[in-house]
């Protein structure tokens, strides 16, 4: 290849990034006249239907890929982006904005006429579905985020990349699955609120290890007894269609899967099931179809993507047999909007007819045998991928006799009489039952209070919070206890890594039922909870006092919180707001001393072990008017001190006593050796500046109180400074400190 053709070829390529198609198409028209390799042409020739094809010239496009097909079978490579540009049709056809009149809207109105079931989950009760499956909720297994999910969808989940909830999209990788527990409350409501729903599920589950085992006439069975104890249930039509696939019944799993996907349009996995069972019927052409509806609903399906190549390959692969005149409409390849939104089946006629496509071979409705899947892959509840073949290509179908027989069809009407009933008489039977949305009055004259009681506090649950093993306790409980051991209060497990992660997000589907069923419950629980808080909340009355060392304004003071009642101290402080508490020395007699000095909490940071440190400063002076407990720590009605401020004589004499105490002070600081004063700095900080107003803060001069923190006190010394109201006394008993330092300094 020469420069000038190399770069004219890139030249095509800048071109069709930049969605000049019609000027791609051009040149590698033009490149290839000047090129006689087979494959150089190939490459070429593709490249150039892709072009026109992304310029809407699909009778053009076709007809050059039915001519490079002659060279070489195209493979997936070559059709890539004509995948691309269909699916891209299909969600351009689908996701436009819809009149009045638009089919869409009539079926949706179908659907809320008869009383087909909500769109959202396909069974009709969209507040218990799993988020992964879409299905009813069943063996409920609540995640750190709180959202909850059916165990095996987790499970499955797992296995094929890191859980991530569907919900609120959280990323959590929660590699040892096993460790989440059933949530034994919401597992327990829903079979007691549910029970038909919770029987279809476990039997589905039989169904599923039958169907492992290989035993596909018992299997079939359990899905028989399970859709007519639950008609709505997509997800068993779905499976149930996968068996009759199995059992080489095609007509039966094809109309399985329809019905699926009249339940859950937006499911990719039933237009797969349907594809699949097109192909095995020979109906290529609408296998394609639904493959790319399904596609343009989930792009990363690598199965949908590696059959719908397949196909496009067949149709576009040459054809020894004899070939109509008729061009077929290969527009019906591309899906209107009808079938994207609302997954109604859509006739050829129905469809745009912008898009001209060359023939095709003609359909074929022999029957193909159908590989069956591994047990452990094939009723894949959740969606999952699958690696089956959907069947045997189009090309292959025209040199392949029919053999299905008249004989055949009447033993496929007799087993279906024998099987149960079809898709099409249950989905009759879902017009005449009413839809179950998230709040259903049956289910409100099960509700019993005592169901959603925490077990600890033995009162409605506020703000529940589940841990991996399955057991639901209102946040605040679950906290106090893990305050003293790291175990589940009711089985015991241990839950330190759960204590690390402090993952301690709201079960939100128990809230969901306690403020739809129980508001009147919940409304008193809120009002007990805030008057508890609005208590917590106040700072002259039950002040929480922590008893450990000398505190004193503006000066810093770092905690280490390690025993239980001081824990829930903290937290406390936290949620009401507030952020303060009280620090006082200890007392032999009283508890506490009858001084101290309010904090206020900086920041916290807490250790996986529930450990934590607390970065405090010191804000105001108190006396303890009335010694208290509460919960395990202590409390105290307090009330404030302040200076007493003085004028006149009094206050220049003030002001003079002030800067010679603290000129006398910055002498001994300064006099300190330097790795003392850097470990006070890093500790205290530095020294504050003098105040030109003594009297300016109702506590006195920072620097006083910064030297009182720092001087080698011990706390029963330092406590009568901060009881006294008069700053002048204050500085004299600093003064006289310094100075009986000074002397002992001298004498050594």
């Amino acid at each position: 290849m020469d420069t000038e053709t190399h770069a004219m070829l890139q030249l095509a390529a800048e071109a069709f990034h930049l969605k000049n198609y019609d000027l791609a198409a051009d040149i590698y028209g033009n490149q290839l006249g000047e090129l006689a390799e087979p494959s150089s042409r190939l490459e070429l020739m593709v490249k150039r239907a892709d072009a026109l094809a992304f310029g809407g010239k699909l009778t053009e496009a076709f007809g050059i890929y039915r001519k490079a097909s002659e060279i070489e079978r195209l493979q997936p490579v070559h059709l890539g982006n004509l995948l691309t540009y269909l699916i891209e049709n299909i969600k351009r056809h689908g996701g436009g904005s819809q009149t009045n009149n638009s089919p869409g809207v009539e079926y949706v109105e179908m659907v809320a006429s008869e009383g087909c079931p909500d769109a959202a989950t396909g069974c009709g009760y969209e507040a218990w579905s799993c988020r992964i499956c879409l299905a009813f909720l069943f063996e409920p297994v609540t995640l750190p985020c709180g959202h909850s999910l059916c165990k095996k969808c987790l499970e499955r989940a797992n296995r094929e990349k890191p859980v991530c909830c569907k919900e609120c999209g959280d990323t959590s990788e929660l590699n040892d699955v096993q460790r989440y527990r059933v949530n034994v409350v919401l597992g327990n409501i829903l079979c007691k609120w549910f029970p038909t729903q919770c029987q279809a599920a476990e039997l589905r589950r039989e169904g599923n290890s039958l169907y492992a085992d290989k035993k596909m006439e018992e299997a079939l069975g359990k899905y028989n007894e399970a859709l007519l104890i639950a008609p709505k249930d997509y997800l068993l039509f779905s499976n149930r269609s996968q068996i009759h696939s199995s059992l080489r019944r095609y007509d039966m799993a094809l109309s399985d899967a329809e019905t699926a996907c009249r339940l859950m349009p937006h499911w990719s996995k039933g237009h797969q099931r349907k594809a699949q069972a097109l192909v095995s019927l020979g109906r290529s052409e609408d296998a394609l179809k639904e493959y790319l509806v399904c596609l343009s609903l989930q792009p990363d399906c690598k199965l949908a993507k590696s059959e719908a190549q397949k196909l496009l390959g067949d149709f576009l692969a040459p054809v020894t047999d004899q070939v109509p005149d008729s061009v077929l409409d290969y527009s019906a390849l591309l899906c209107s909007r009808v079938q994207v939104k609302s997954g109604t089946p859509v006739q050829s006629s129905q469809l745009s007819s912008e898009i001209d496509l060359p023939p095709s071979p003609p359909q074929v409705s022999s029957r193909l045998p159908c590989k069956s899947l591994k047990g452990s892959d094939v009723m894949a509840d959740e969606g999952a991928e699958e690696d089956r073949p959907s069947g045997t290509c189009c090309r292959h179908l025209l040199k392949r006799k029919r053999w299905s027989t008249e004989e055949e069809v009447l033993e496929d009407k007799r087993n279906t009489k024998e099987e149960g009933a079809t898709g099409n008489d249950i989905y009759k039977k879902i017009k005449s039952e009413p839809v179950i949305g998230s709040c259903n009055p049956v289910v409100g004259d099960l509700v019993d209070p005592t169901d959603l009681e925490c077990s600890l506090c033995m009162r409605l649950y506020y703000e529940p919070v589940t841990t991996p093993c399955g057991h639901t306790f209102c946040l605040k409980c679950l906290e106090r206890c893990l305050d003293h051991n790291p175990q589940c209060p009711l089985c015991k497990q241990d839950l330190s890594q759960f204590l690390a992660e402090r993952s301690y997000c709201k079960t939100s589907l128990m809230e969901s039922l306690i403020s739809t069923y129980l508001p009147a419950d919940l409304m008193e629980r809120n009002k007990v909870y805030h008057e508890e808080m609005a208590e917590f909340s106040n700072l002259n009355q039950n002040v929480p006092i922590f008893v450990c060392t000398m505190a004193f304004p503006t000066v810093p003071c770092p905690l280490h919180i390690f025993e239980p009642c001081y824990r829930l101290m903290i937290r406390r402080c936290m949620e009401t707001g507030t952020k303060c508490f009280g620090m006082c020395l200890a007392d032999e007699v009283k508890g506490f001393a009858d001084y101290g000095c309010l904090l206020e909490i900086r920041n916290v940071e807490f250790f996986s072990d529930g450990r934590s440190v607390v970065d405090c400063i010191g804000r105001r002076r108190f006396r303890v008017t009335r010694h208290r407990q509460q919960d395990g720590y202590n409390t105290a009605d307090i009330e404030y001190l302040e200076d007493a401020k003085v004028e006149g004589a009094a206050e220049r004499d003030l002001q003079t006593l002030h800067d010679a105490v603290y000129d006398h002070a910055l002498v001994w600081v300064n006099s300190l050796k330097p790795d003392q004063k850097e470990r006070i700095v890093a500790h205290f900080g530095p020294m504050p500046e003098k105040d030109s107003d003594p009297q300016a803060s109702p506590n006195g001069p920072s620097w006083c109180w910064w030297l009182l923190a720092v001087l080698p006190l011990e706390g029963r010394a330092q406590l009568p400074f901060v009881a006294l109201t008069s700053l002048q006394d204050r500085l004299r008993g600093i003064r006289r400190v310094l100075l009986f330092m000074a002397r002992n300094a001298r004498h050594r």
